[in-house]
């Protein structure tokens, strides 16, 4: 039986090989869930899906892509949004 701040789902069960060979259950965090657009819902690509404190030692370019609107809108969406701005 695993000790009792194990027991929740809420950690994720993750089997470790160890030097001598054993395989060993470690628990891990889970990860967030995907970003979404803001206007449609779509899932964002070019962001990844990792935790804050992985995210703080990635660099920028890294965390969402380079075009307005990036890691906020879809590239969909960005481009209906620029082409209305562009007839104002």
């Amino acid at each position: 039986m695993p000790a009792p701040r194990y027991r929740s789902r809420s950690l994720r069960r993750v089997f470790v090989r160890t030097p001598s060979g054993k395989s060993v259950l470690h628990y891990r965090k889970r990860k967030p869930s995907k970003a979404q657009c803001g206007n449609c819902g779509a899932l964002l690509k070019g962001v990844p899906r990792e935790r804050p404190f992985k995210m703080q030692n990635m660099p920028k370019t890294h965390k969402r892509p380079e075009r307005p609107y990036g890691g906020v809108l879809c590239s969909k969406c960005t481009r209906i949004k620029i082409k209305a701005m562009a007839r104002q």
